[in-house]
């Protein structure tokens, strides 16, 4: 159960004022104290070191996050055409943008090294279309290359990058000499690029993969004889506790660092972060509406309109992704009563759609509100059009002094907006093509 109080004045004014209620059925919420609070502590962990610290877009893909984000200080990590017109749509400067993914098309880095913004290439084949490229056209970008250190998996498989098979970088066990080679090659290639995951990767595995592509960097620039790698992109990933209220340590993980790589914080070595659930996951939450209640196989259901569509990770790993559940009444009072066991489901049309079983929760009316903390990353931010839902209304708060005060971050899709995304004008489309082809 969610049992902390650090939102519930926010609950209550949401529901008042009918951001959340009967005509708004599910949304979302975010901190910007709380965001700008993160981002401070993250800053202050490095403060003694030149450093680039970059928001991972993915964590939420939101324009106005962005700039603020980007008045604070941050620039932002990319891995899209999409993610790279959101950051330029929030003024974020290109040099102040790396960009990252493992399909690069030669459009989207052309696009990208003529506005000068930092490329971390995934593979050797990249590096080679990178070539073409600037011989073509020269650029200011920041060069770099994405090195696998092979140290092994976290607890979730599927979030974790440092594997020995990882779709992700050149795997630094087998290609190592060759890694020093197209250093040497290439002058311009200036930085290394290390992610070992996110969530569920503790902070040592983290440690041990910087460690390992800092000692490349020392070779390279030993056997080179000339400081050419100058800047290390320690990825982001640190893990977040979605079972408290706890936020994630930067201070802990820099040092740590600090500790097992103490050349890296000598000022030979820019370094570059890319954080993103660390920083927005404590700093939001969803709240929805509960829709009906009813019994079935000895179980109490509360269906909801907080599903697989907000939270789908939760849905199909909750294992590997729970959330915790807080219980309100319809004007946003939190709920006290006889704890009964209940399930949490959500409105997509499969039996799967569960985001919580099994909860102690006092007891689940319709007209009800659950809200679901650690949400302000991935989830509502990113959401999942199952059955065409429409994206719900994101709202931005301030709680330091006073009632709280609201903004708008992104309207809830309208239904012409669902219809118009998938294909309203080219309605006739396929009956034109079935006509053409019996003529």
């Amino acid at each position: 159960m969610y049992s902390a109080g650090r939102f519930d004045r926010v609950v209550r004014v949401a529901a008042e004022r009918g951001l959340v209620g009967e005509a708004e059925p599910v949304a979302g919420f975010l901190d910007v104290d709380g965001v700008l609070d993160s981002a401070h502590d993250l800053f202050a962990a490095f403060e003694d070191v030149p450093v680039l610290h970059t928001f991972a877009v993915k964590a939420a893909a939101l324009v106005p996050v962005l700039r603020l984000l980007a008045d604070a200080g941050m620039g932002c990590e990319v891995a899209s055409p999409g993610e790279f017109a959101q950051a330029t749509a929030a003024g974020v400067p290109a040099d102040r943008i790396v960009v990252d993914s493992p399909a690069k098309t030669r459009a989207e880095l052309t696009h990208v090294l003529a506005h000068g913004a930092a490329v971390n290439a995934d593979n050797f084949t990249e590096l080679e279309r990178m070539d073409e490229l600037l011989a073509a056209q020269p650029s200011a970008s920041v060069l770099g290359l994405r090195v696998n250190p092979q140290v092994g998996q976290g607890t979730i498989a599927a979030m974790s990058t440092a594997g020995e098979s990882s779709k992700f970088g050149v795997p630094l066990r087998e290609a190592r000499t060759r890694l020093v080679q197209a250093f040497a090659a290439r002058p311009a290639l200036t930085r290394l690029h290390v992610h070992v995951g996110s969530q569920g990767c503790p902070l040592e595995l983290m440690v041990e993969g910087v460690r390992e592509v800092y000692e490349l960097a020392e070779e390279i620039n030993r056997t080179l004889r000339r400081p050419q790698v100058n800047s290390i992109d320690l990825g982001g990933g640190l893990p977040v506790d979605f079972s408290s209220d706890d936020r994630p340590a930067f201070a802990e993980y820099a040092t740590l660092l600090r500790a097992r790589i103490p050349g890296l914080f000598d000022g030979r070595y820019t370094i570059v972060t890319e954080f993103g659930r660390a920083l927005l996951a404590k700093n939001g939450f969803i709240a929805a509406v509960v829709e009906y209640v009813k019994d079935a196989g000895g179980r109490r259901i509360a269906i909801t309109h907080a599903g697989a569509q907000v939270a789908t990770r939760t849905v199909f790993m909750p294992d590997a992704w729970p959330l915790r559940v807080g219980a309100f009444t319809a004007d946003g009072k939190r709920k006290t009563g006889v704890l009964q066991r209940q399930d949490i489901a959500g409105p997509c049309c499969f039996a799967g759609d569960v985001v919580a079983t099994g909860r102690n929760l006092p007891e689940l009316a319709p007209g009800d509100l659950v809200v679901l903390p650690d949400t302000g990353a991935y989830y509502f931010s990113t959401p999942w059009s199952y059955n065409s839902l429409p994206r719900p209304a994101i709202h931005g708060f301030t709680n330091r002094d006073g009632e709280p005060r609201f903004a708008t971050v992104r309207t809830r899709q309208s239904m012409a907006e669902v219809v118009a995304e998938s294909g309203a004008e080219h309605r006739d489309a396929l009956g034109a093509l079935g006509r053409l082809e019996k003529a």
